[in-house]
């Protein structure tokens, strides 16, 4: 009867490795090295991209044949340059490990080819010691110290990125001229655009909330937020924001210090894969559009101590 009927579901989303019956897996805490290994063997994995953060924040990585990949790889490490990462070692000592955590061990939504993503701690190749101008080392120091003075356990942060998604973007910048150009039919500016032209957009300041068709992000911010969902990061909402022309906001829900790091990191991964992918293109910067509202990161802090929260 219609009182007890069940909603119906919505069909799931499919990605290029579900169409090769390689399903989307996620992050999984507890993961161990044995754990990853079997991993590659069940899922036919290929290849292992190992990501780090620099000290500017950009994801940097590089991959490897899965049969280069052993439990050694989880002590011992792989070797790269730290001389061409900015701010990082001179050429005398460019010789640098990063370790994977099997614990982020996740399938990468967008290869073509089957890649297991890991993100890995910088370390010195002789003391085996943590890199101090690693950004995620300095976060599970932060997260040690706070441990170690008996005030909390754990520090959560919640964090609300916002983000621009425009059509496409120019600039140059050189000695005879410079400019840049935003285009997104989403833009105010585009009511007077040439041809068949349907005229709902928001205006400056006024895209909080709109529903389609002058939202015309909806499903490209869906498909970002499922993305993020199927590689194991728990979403709470996704909306347009204030500024016309696409700005946009998915949030995700709290985590610990060094999990949220990972996350946005798969966060603003994600956000650009997916705008790439719709012919469009996704930008943190945070004042693209003179006159209209710019993004920010608005960011939720606690500390916990058992189940606590002590502010």
């Amino acid at each position: 009867s219609p009182a007890t009927a069940q909603p119906q579901q919505a069909p799931p989303l499919h990605t290029d490795h579900q169409e090769r019956n390689t399903s989307t897996v996620g992050m999984t805490k507890g993961m161990s090295p044995k754990d990853v290994l079997g991993l590659i063997k069940d899922k036919h994995i290929r290849a292992v991209d190992i990501r780090f953060c620099d000290l500017f924040g950009q994801w940097e990585h590089f991959t490897l044949p899965s049969t280069m990949v052993n439990e050694g790889s989880f002590t011992d490490g792989h070797g790269f340059d730290g001389s061409s990462i900015r701010g990082w070692k001179s050429i005398d000592e460019s010789d640098m490990l990063v370790v994977p955590d099997p614990d982020t061990a996740v399938i990468d939504p967008f290869f073509a080819e089957p890649t297991v993503v890991m993100i890995a701690n910088v370390v010195d190749p002789i003391t085996k010691e943590d890199y101090a101008r690693d950004p995620r080392g300095v976060a599970r120091r932060a997260e040690q110290y706070l441990q170690s003075t008996g005030i909390g356990d754990t520090m959560y942060v919640g964090p609300e990125p916002e983000f621009f998604i425009f059509d496409s973007v120019h600039f140059d910048n050189n000695p005879w001229s410079s400019y840049y150009s935003i285009d997104s039919d989403e833009g105010p500016w585009a009511t007077g655009a040439e041809g068949p032209n349907h005229g709902h957009r928001p205006k400056l300041k006024g895209g909080y909330l709109p529903v389609p068709p002058v939202d015309q992000l909806q499903d490209l911010r869906g498909e970002m937020m499922h993305t993020m969902e199927n590689v194991g990061i728990e979403m709470e909402r996704q909306h347009h924001e204030v500024a016309g022309a696409g700005q946009a906001e998915i949030d995700m829900k709290y985590d610990s210090l060094v999990n949220m790091g990972d996350k946005l990191q798969w966060f603003k991964y994600i956000v650009r894969q997916c705008a790439v992918r719709a012919g469009k293109t996704a930008t943190f910067m945070p004042k693209p559009i003179f006159g209209d509202n710019g993004s920010g990161m608005h960011c939720h802090f606690s500390i916990c101590k058992g189940k606590t929260n002590l502010f």
